[in-house]
């Protein structure tokens, strides 16, 4: 096993995806990111694995590499490279998961789904508490859904974070959008976290019930089957997604996207929805179909996984109350504590 310092490591990640089908049509063309990172000590070592029993559907590919640069670019042209290097893994990274904070229609008792909603003072709250847990542990880079509230609750959470770097969204719609994105300062570049928003992770989609009062859709269809069309794995409502196919399509872009950034050392933070959330759980406890259909998750409420030697650690609840039950620190971790602190002094 090969060990390497990196001090101001460069890594430079490219993505395309393609996908389309009768509820969603997305096109998303090459993007390239590059970031920072801060004299971390890994040991590298190639890494394969195996396929998992939810299948893997081909969202995209994904390359990455790294150099002795001191320079980021987190928004720059698309491009067409490829790298034949191996892909190799860190000794250990995190990974970070919260449920957005509570939305307007969270507060009403909506079915809310795919509905673009943002949050209630109240979630806007829980949002600056979840920044406050996971203040002291590294993010590279952030994914989140299309949906406002996730992305609100992504932008207020890293508010809080004693890194102070700065969240930018990638556009990469068009090379328009891009060219007119583009940053021009290295120092900011240093100072800026890519964000990634993409479809695949947003809440299950609640067809005819999407808008709905809960309470009064139970009195219109029976109590048990509205709590068949929410909790069944593999029931969806009317015209709308079961958790199952929910399932599908979010761990897909996390085995395609996000796992390969996890095997290169990045610290990762998703900000996403109930459903999305819970079937990625279910990928990484490896949980039953029964097991993940009474799985709650609170709003506003951090889960921290490492992600070491190839194996997902579950190193916080999702409901836990205080940091100190929620992120009991690794080495590592609280080697990069020790940093934050050293900075601030």
């Amino acid at each position: 096993m090969a060990t390497a310092t990196l001090h101001h490591a460069l890594g430079s990640l490219s993505i395309h995806t393609s996908h389309s089908n009768s509820k969603y049509e997305t096109r998303m063309s090459n993007f390239s990111a590059k970031m920072v990172y801060k004299g971390v000590a890994v040991d590298l070592a190639l890494v394969s694995r195996g396929n998992h029993r939810f299948g893997s559907r081909k969202l995209g590919a994904i390359h990455a590499s790294t150099s002795n640069s001191s320079v980021i670019d987190p928004v720059q042209l698309p491009s067409n490279g490829t790298s034949s290097e191996p892909r190799k893994k860190s000794n250990e990274s995190a990974l970070i998961l919260i449920r957005h904070g509570e939305s307007l229609w969270n507060e009403k008792n909506l079915f809310t789904g795919c509905v673009d909603v943002p949050l209630t003072q109240k979630g806007v709250e829980e949002a600056i508490e979840a920044g406050k847990r996971i203040s002291n542990i590294p993010i590279d880079m952030i994914y989140t859904s299309v949906l406002i509230r996730a992305q609100m609750t992504a932008m207020l959470a890293m508010t809080q974070h004693r890194r102070k770097k700065v969240p930018i969204i990638l556009h990469n719609e068009s090379e328009q959008a891009q060219q007119w994105s583009q940053i021009y300062s290295e120092e900011t570049n240093k100072q800026s976290i890519p964000v990634v928003t993409a479809w695949q992770l947003n809440e299950r989609m609640y067809g005819e019930l999407q808008g709905l009062n809960k309470q009064e859709t139970a009195d219109r269809f029976g109590h048990e089957k509205v709590h068949e069309w929410r909790r069944s794995y593999d029931i969806p409502p009317p015209n709308g997604e079961s958790l199952e196919m929910c399932a599908e399509r979010a761990v897909a872009y996390f085995r395609e996207q996000i796992e390969p950034q996890l095997l290169t050392g990045k610290n990762v933070m998703i900000a996403a929805h109930g459903n999305s959330l819970r079937s990625i759980i279910m990928y990484l406890d490896k949980l039953t179909s029964q097991e993940v259909i009474s799985l709650e998750l609170s709003t506003g409420i951090p889960m921290l996984y490492i992600f070491k030697e190839g194996k997902f650690i579950r190193r916080g609840s999702p409901i836990g109350p205080s940091e100190a039950g929620v992120y009991a620190y690794t080495k590592r971790l609280a080697q990069y504590r020790q940093k934050l602190d050293d900075m601030i002094q």
